[in-house]
């Protein structure tokens, strides 16, 4: 069958792969295909909010990367995209027995693979790990082994070849980008996981570095955004968390960004807008969204504000890199600059551990 005669649903899904619910039936139909219930409706939209139904969670327990000399264990769980945060830090907390950090590590940046200049992947890499390990950070990634991510597991293997100490590091992930997450499924269960990628396929494989994973699920299949709200609503909750109940604190966040496209320029922004606002350290050189607030960083005034020199380099740069019309590029600079006015929260040294509170 060639792929222009496959119909899919708005869903990602191949339609026929659909489990429907079967009418007067209980839901355990659908729970034990292994799959969030979808319900036919034909010739209408397909949304989260019609056409799935939440139930509980099937797939919970201990994944064994496969493929490797060492095998390493991370515990796992998928859970609904609308999942309430206190629930999910009870469950980090209580079943996981994670200790609450008192340093929140977020980590976002491109998905595609991309390289970085040796010296710098080594920067990154050590500053991160020796974050982490001595302030007793969580670090928060994206779980799936590309990008970013890729980088990030990179430092945690090379860590745990040279130490014994274990880093937290928890992978947000949408379920339906998940390759091999049949084999997860199961309640309490202790799985083998592949984590070798197929290059044939759209899906992408966990990072074996990780500790952790939460795979939130909106019935949607092959695309990103499940894991979105959860993650940054989960975020916020860990951080208003008090670890010195005498002086009110709760855990400091921290945003940092390696690479990226356009949407991170949003994350940043989001990030900085928060309240109280979370600082955010930028890895300059290493390309696309990173390279450019750098560089609005370096060039713009104690106020934010930038000269019409270096708006015309912005823009320019912003078209490139994106490959956008001046129009595009135009709505991106605007964001950097909304940026820069909080520039004070925004550090682009070398990552070291007093870049985490600027």
């Amino acid at each position: 069958m060639s792929s222009l005669s496959i119909s899919r649903c708005s869903c990602g899904q191949v339609v026929n792969q659909h489990v429907a619910i079967i009418p007067g039936a209980t839901t355990r139909v659908a729970e034990e295909a292994g799959q969030i219930a979808q319900v036919a409706v034909p010739m209408e939209r397909w949304s989260v909010l019609k056409h799935t139904q939440a139930m509980p969670t099937d797939t919970y327990g201990i994944m064994e990367f496969q493929g490797g000399g060492h095998v390493n264990k991370a515990m796992y769980i998928r859970v609904a995209y609308d999942s309430k945060p206190d629930n999910m830090l009870h469950l980090m907390v209580k079943d996981w027995q994670l200790e609450l950090p008192t340093l929140l590590i977020s980590v976002h940046g491109g998905l595609q693979n991309f390289d970085l200049q040796p010296k710098l992947k080594q920067v990154f890499g050590k500053g991160l790990i020796q974050a982490a390990v001595t302030t007793g950070a969580w670090i928060l990634t994206g779980g799936v082994s590309t990008g970013v991510i890729r980088h990030v597991g990179d430092a945690l293997k090379d860590h745990s070849s040279k130490s014994r100490g274990k880093v937290c590091a928890i992978g947000i992930a949408p379920w339906g980008i998940v390759e091999n997450k049949e084999d997860l499924i199961g309640r309490d269960v202790t799985r083998p996981y592949q984590a070798m990628s197929n290059p044939m396929s759209k899906l992408s494989v966990l990072n074996n570095s990780h500790s952790h994973f939460i795979l939130a699920d909106n019935g949607t299949h092959g695309k990103y955004g499940a894991e979105v709200r959860l993650r940054r609503q989960l975020e916020k909750h860990i951080s208003l968390q008090k670890i010195n109940t005498r002086l009110g604190q709760g855990v400091p966040l921290v945003c940092l960004i390696l690479e990226g496209g356009p949407n991170v320029i949003s994350i940043v922004l989001e990030s900085l807008r928060e309240d109280p606002p979370v600082p955010v350290v930028v890895c300059d050189g290493s390309g696309r969204a990173s390279d450019i607030i750098s560089f609005a960083h370096r060039y713009s005034e104690d106020d934010g504000l930038v000269s019409d020199s270096v708006k015309d380099q912005l823009l320019v740069t912003i078209q490139k890199t994106f490959n956008y019309n001046r129009g595009q590029a135009q709505q991106i600079f605007l964001m950097v600059m909304e940026c820069m006015k909080k520039r004070s929260l925004v550090s682009r040294e070398d990552i070291i551990i007093q870049a985490m509170f600027p």
